[in-house]
């Protein structure tokens, strides 16, 4: 399990998905590794690569839900590269599933900068020491 304070990180979920006028149903995050998260992206989605994040859309009406597949590998990767701090990168891709489960989608023109804007938004809410465990 990466080393997360849950309850912080929690209401700052159930506080994002309300600015998107969403409730917090069941979701379910699964940390794993790039092997994991390739052998889910070959299986379920036929693609044949690594990525930081899958997620399964489980969502009806305003209420949020869904399956959220976590490389923690590729955060560690993408930390690095991007010379973030690795709390700051793995709260990032948590938000990214949970606006994907809002609706916000990242792959037509346009939509990776307005998923970017959301990310940043949403991490502008959240004190990194806030959410690291002591």
């Amino acid at each position: 399990m990466p080393n997360i304070k849950r309850q912080a990180t929690s209401q700052w979920i159930k506080s994002v998905a309300a600015s998107y006028g969403k409730k917090v149903g069941e979701i379910a995050y699964i940390f794993c590794s790039d092997k994991k998260i390739l052998e889910v992206n070959r299986q379920y989605l036929e693609h044949d690569y690594y990525t930081d994040i899958i997620t399964f859309d489980y969502t009806e009406e305003n209420k949020i839900a869904g399956d959220i597949f976590i490389s923690l590998d590729t955060v560690k990767t993408n930390s690095e590269q991007f010379n973030t701090n690795y709390n700051e990168e793995l709260h990032r891709t948590i938000i990214h599933g949970i606006l994907h489960l809002c609706g916000i989608n990242d792959k037509g023109p346009g939509e990776r900068e307005i998923m970017e804007a959301a990310e940043n938004k949403a991490l502008s809410c959240l004190k990194i020491d806030e959410i690291q465990k002591e």
